[in-house]
């Protein structure tokens, strides 16, 4: 396992990849819309992990949800894992409860699943594999 991206939910994206461009001197390598989950990313490579920045595309969005209840700001962490399957059969046996146990496609190529913040100490745990 490793962190493979931290996702921080941003109000403008356009506001935000300006003000990370400038932070981190260089641009994003890719946007992307994920309609299902009413977003739209920009993704920055640091190393070998990456910060994803997320816009809600609409009120309903988890994104805007976040956003209204507690601010811009860090949204998940992302680690990346070899074969998603085996780590949520594992987790789950360790205790560990997810937002829904079947993976789906997320942004950057990745199948991904999230594990429920009230088992990980409140924070939002995202497990993403390369799609193969």
């Amino acid at each position: 396992m490793k962190i493979e991206h931290l996702g921080i939910a941003v109000k403008s994206l356009q506001t935000s990849d300006d003000l990370f461009a400038r932070l981190l001197g260089k641009e994003n390598y890719k946007k992307e819309s994920v309609e299902r989950e009413g977003v739209t990313t920009s993704f920055y490579e640091l190393g070998d992990s990456k910060i994803e920045l997320l816009e809600a595309t609409n009120p309903e969005s988890p994104i805007a949800k976040f956003i209204d209840k507690k601010g811009e700001g860090i949204h998940h962490i992302a680690f990346g894992v070899e074969n998603i399957f085996d780590e949520i059969e594992r987790l789950k046996k360790e205790g560990f409860v997810f937002i829904s146990e079947e993976p789906k496609e997320g942004a950057d190529n990745k199948l991904v699943v999230f594990l429920h913040p009230k088992s990980t100490n409140g924070v939002l745990v995202e497990l993403c594999q390369e799609k193969p």
